[in-house]
């Protein structure tokens, strides 16, 4: 019998990186996107099929976290197997400058999804996309017992989701797991996220359309793995006999400046005249350091972190290199 899925955060870079992996397993993928007068469906438009076509496999719903009445007709609708939900406001720098759009997506976004779950009583396992911004200003490493200390509108919202979806495993018995996911790029990434901005002026620099990017805090300290490998952490997690927290990471630490660093050797550039520090991109409160302990997911998933963050730069900005020439 086919799996159906359904995925909150359809067209983001973990979901479409987690469609094309559950469409390879044979998988029924249902999506919600918001309605929007320009299409917004780029990173899966690759994967588009025609309603009209037999057998379709990829279907798109209008929806939104704000409308719970819609969630719960989308759950009853769709019955699905599985639910990975990944959609959020999730830029950190922009959760200060719109805190309670925030907490009303990404927060209590996630207790309408959880609720419309429970109320239409469907038989299914859920995916919480939890951060690794809710360890904040705890030191690292950090893993699954590690205390939330949340430094930023969104890192707070993540964190009442995380016990959302605790509280429903506990108190209703729904298979409810979070994957707490350290930072995880791909050439998909948005082009506001520090490391695809930073990839993509590289790569615009040596073609000579730009002369400069603006940074903020090149002394923050991140783990940054590879997107795919993170997604088919995800799908692993639904898998297990039961439902459990998990860390998925590189273990290894990275500052702003040697990415930026190995990005710009990639093009054969000095990054130092290149960079200009532009305070606007500085947290109010700063998260210093996030290196993520897998261990658990290595023990208990089989799951591993391939692809290093220098490795991860270069594929990026030879992305951006080659979209420049095609």
């Amino acid at each position: 019998m086919t799996k159906r899925a359904l995925i909150t955060g359809i067209t983001g870079q973990d979901g479409s990186y987690l469609t094309e992996l559950l469409l390879g397993k044979g998988y029924e993928v249902h999506g919600i996107i918001r309605r929007s007068s320009t299409f917004n469906t780029a990173r899966i438009d690759h994967l588009y099929q025609d309603p009209h076509e037999k057998d379709q496999r990829l279907v798109l719903h209008y929806g939104d976290l704000t409308d719970s009445s819609r969630l719960v007709t989308l759950i009853e609708k769709v019955r699905p197997d599985e639910v990975y939900h990944l959609a959020a406001q999730s830029h950190v720098r922009v959760s200060f400058d719109e805190p309670e759009y925030t907490g009303n997506t990404t927060g209590v976004g996630t207790a309408r999804l959880l609720e419309a779950i429970r109320m239409v009583g469907v038989d299914t396992r859920y995916y919480q996309a939890s951060s690794s911004e809710m360890f904040g200003a705890t030191p690292p490493p950090q893993d699954e017992d590690t205390p939330f200390y949340p430094r930023s509108p969104y890192g707070a919202a993540k964190v009442y989701g995380y016990w959302m979806a605790r509280n429903y495993r506990e108190a209703h018995g729904l298979f409810a797991v979070n994957g707490i996911l350290f930072n995880h790029e791909s050439p998909r990434r948005g082009e506001t996220f520090v490391t695809r901005k930073i990839a993509r002026a590289a790569a615009r620099i040596k073609a000579g359309l730009e002369e400069h990017v603006f940074l903020g805090n090149l002394d923050a300290v991140r783990d940054w793995g590879y997107a795919p490998e993170y997604v088919e952490g995800m799908w692993r997690m639904l898998q297990a006999d039961q439902p459990a927290d998990y860390v998925l990471a590189t273990g290894t630490a990275t500052t702003v400046r040697e990415f930026t660093q190995w990005c710009f050797e990639r093009v054969g550039l000095d990054w130092e005249k290149h960079v200009r520090f532009d305070e606007t991109y500085l947290r109010p409160t700063e998260v210093d350091a996030l290196i993520g302990d897998a261990s658990k997911a290595h023990r208990e998933l089989g799951w591993k972190a391939q692809t290093m963050p220098e490795h991860l730069a270069h594929l990026m900005v030879d992305a951006d290199l080659a979209a420049l020439t095609s």
